[in-house]
């Protein structure tokens, strides 16, 4: 829509509106419905560097919901104007819902982190307080720790990553580290409380997120750097995170997997064939990784705006970016590789996983297993039993260990 518009509240006089018009990272208008007129409109929460997504009425005030940099932040400030005020969220994380009650001053707040389980948060118009509504979780965390770095990519752009390990973890760069990024579609990769991945960081595993750019870490911008021709950035932005956690001591090119699901295929594909001696392994569930084939397939349609299309230049030169199975060379020791796909899959078809294994394993000349798991009864990993979700989890987390244990 030309005014932006993304999000609205209303009080019983005004309409509130969150509009990326001439606001990239989007503000908060405010419409008097005496007076409709959107050009009249008054700004009551102004554009900063964080990226404005949500708003809320609560009695005398409003409630923002921000997107800084993959984490969520709330802000409040009276219908009557003034400066809006952080409201500190009790875990640095992801503000899931977001409930008003339309008769009651107060709202609902569903939150999580990666090393916090969900909790159920009362506002009142002032403060928080626990509902105790949301079970706790058996799981003990306390001692996972989970850490914000900004990483310097070549273009001096600083990349969010998110680190999560055991508290006491050694620098010693010897750590087993995996790397997962999506960056496409402007989707963000917000904290996630996975209790599964304990027995990862009781291992001395670290499990690493990078924020790409072509996600929505910092709103329509960052998207933008990451789509269609620009796809390169997020390729690049991967790696260069990879050699940051290699340079402060993480990790080493033996130690060190990558991960991406769907979308995901592209960032990881993308730096298996252009930095193979980076890594000792490379998991890609579902993943896109022939991407001028995509538009010809059953989902490809859709996804032609955001990676592109081979009717056009700038679509194909975008296309050709991203397609990582274009760019596999014979007689190159890549490194060990797992794809996975499900045979009902009607966003990634099981062909295009299928193809870079095929091809993978004619090319490679290292001689480490390059392996396609095929799921019978699964398709794009939505709607999969816990049980699925567990095994192909179990099976990842194996191959990725008995990979660095042969790269030693």
């Amino acid at each position: 829509m030309a005014d932006g518009v993304t999000a609205f509240a209303t009080s019983p006089d005004t309409l509130y509106l969150v509009s990326h018009r001439d606001a990239p990272r989007s503000q908060v208008l405010a419409v008097p419905f005496a007076v409709p007129d959107l050009s009249r409109a008054r700004v009551v929460v102004p554009a900063g560097e964080r990226v404005v997504e949500a708003v809320r009425v609560v009695g005398d005030r409003l409630l923002v919901r921000d997107l800084d940099g993959g984490v969520h932040r709330v802000r409040h400030a009276p219908l009557s104007g003034g400066e809006p005020a952080d409201l500190p969220l009790p875990v640095e994380g992801a503000l899931w819902e977001l409930t008003t009650h339309p008769e009651r001053p107060e709202a609902l707040l569903l939150a999580a982190g990666w090393t916090d389980a969900p909790r159920l948060y009362r506002y009142d118009g002032e403060t928080l307080e626990d509902t105790g509504l949301a079970p706790r979780s058996p799981v003990d965390f306390g001692d996972v720790h989970a850490r914000t770095l900004h990483v310097p990519a070549r273009d001096g752009t600083r990349i969010p990553l998110t680190v999560i390990h055991h508290k006491d973890l050694e620098l010693d760069g010897d750590n087993p580290v995996l790397l997962t990024g999506y960056g496409s579609h402007g989707m963000s990769d917000l904290p996630e409380f996975r209790p599964e991945m304990l027995a990862w960081y009781e291992r001395g595993g670290v499990y690493a997120v990078a924020h790409l750019r072509g996600g929505g870490a910092y709103g329509r911008e960052w998207h933008e750097a990451g789509r269609g021709p620009r796809k390169e950035t997020t390729i690049t932005d991967f790696i260069d995170c990879a050699e940051h956690l290699i340079a402060l001591g993480y990790t080493r090119p033996g130690r060190l997997a990558g991960e991406g699901v769907s979308a995901g295929g592209i960032p990881t594909g993308g730096a298996l064939v252009r930095r193979p001696e980076l890594w000792a392994a490379m998991a890609m569930q579902v993943p896109t990784v022939n991407a001028t084939r995509t538009e010809f397939s059953e989902n490809g349609p859709i996804n032609v705006p955001e990676f592109g299309s081979v009717t056009t230049e700038d679509g194909l030169r975008g296309l050709l970016i991203a397609d990582a199975y274009l760019r596999v060379e014979d007689g190159v020791p890549y490194p060990a590789v797992l794809l996975t796909t499900g045979r009902r899959d009607a966003r990634v078809p099981p062909w295009q996983p299928a193809k870079l294994a095929a091809r993978l394993q004619a090319a490679r000349a290292s001689g480490r297993p390059v392996l396609l798991r095929v799921e019978e009864h699964g398709g794009h990993g939505a709607g999969s039993t816990r049980e699925q979700e567990h095994a192909l989890l179990a099976d990842v987390l194996a191959f990725l260990l008995h990979a660095f244990e042969a790269s030693r």
